[in-house]
């Protein structure tokens, strides 16, 4: 039994090898890990050859996934104390925003009228190059209102008013004509606004000038005659005194 068994164990690495060397000298299949599907096509001697493209792959259908319905969540107490918190908030905003504007206006207001009142103030004062000063005129006009007031102190409550008023405006015209006129135009600017007004101001302005032109007329028609008549008399008396000789 022994001398059977030895035999075999020497004979089996010698077909052991006898096989793995007709493998390696005489191979007739190529081993792969994986068998290919399809042969793959031999590349010809030709270079114009292009290999046939792959067929596409067969794509899968999408696929859908339900849609799962979405469930509506109610307000809580702090989504709806959110949203008054947001309403007072824009209130108390245009609220304050509407008072902000109110303020700039009349701040904005305010300072056009300071602007034109200064303005208005300074166009009313002569040029430099004039020679006039307001300082003593103004002194000079305010002594001649009080002379006219003392003067018509006695009479009745109208000319206690009209003469001092006409005095100091006489005195003005006469001492400070460049201011006057001045505050004429700009007199007859603020009366342009009420026609009624302007309209009493040139009918008043026509009368004085129309009276002032025909008391100058009569002035100097006395004034002529009254030379006639000195001049007639000093004749009758030099024939006096002639044919008194």
């Amino acid at each position: 039994m022994a001398s059977r068994l030895f035999p075999r164990q020497r004979f089996a690495p010698v077909a052991t090898g006898a096989v793995l060397a007709g493998i390696a000298l005489f191979p007739k299949t190529t081993l792969h890990a994986e068998s290919p599907s399809e042969p793959e096509p031999r590349k010809p001697i030709y270079d114009d050859y292009e290999a046939p493209a792959a067929p596409p792959a067969k794509s899968s259908p999408p696929q859908t996934t339900p849609e799962t319905p979405t469930k509506t969540r109610s307000r809580t107490p702090t989504d709806r104390l959110a949203v008054q918190i947001g309403k007072t908030r824009m209130f108390l905003y245009t609220r304050v925003a509407a008072a902000e504007d109110k303020v700039n206006s009349f701040m904005d207001s305010a300072l056009n009228l300071e602007s034109s009142f200064t303005s208005t103030i300074a166009s009313l004062a002569p040029p430099p190059q004039s020679g006039e000063k307001l300082m003593p005129g103004a002194l000079y006009v305010l002594v001649a209102t009080m002379t006219g007031s003392i003067i018509s102190r006695n009479r009745g409550i109208l000319l206690r008013g009209a003469v001092p008023l006409a005095v100091g405006i006489g005195a003005g015209w006469i001492v400070l004509p460049i201011t006057m006129r001045n505050v004429s135009d700009l007199l007859w600017k603020y009366e342009q606004r009420f026609p009624a007004i302007a309209d009493g101001h040139i009918r008043t302005r026509e009368g004085v000038e129309k009276a002032w032109r025909m008391a100058r007329v009569h002035t100097q028609q006395a004034v002529n005659i009254m030379d006639d008549t000195i001049s007639s008399g000093r004749e009758t008396v030099e024939d006096w005194v002639k044919k008194g000789k």
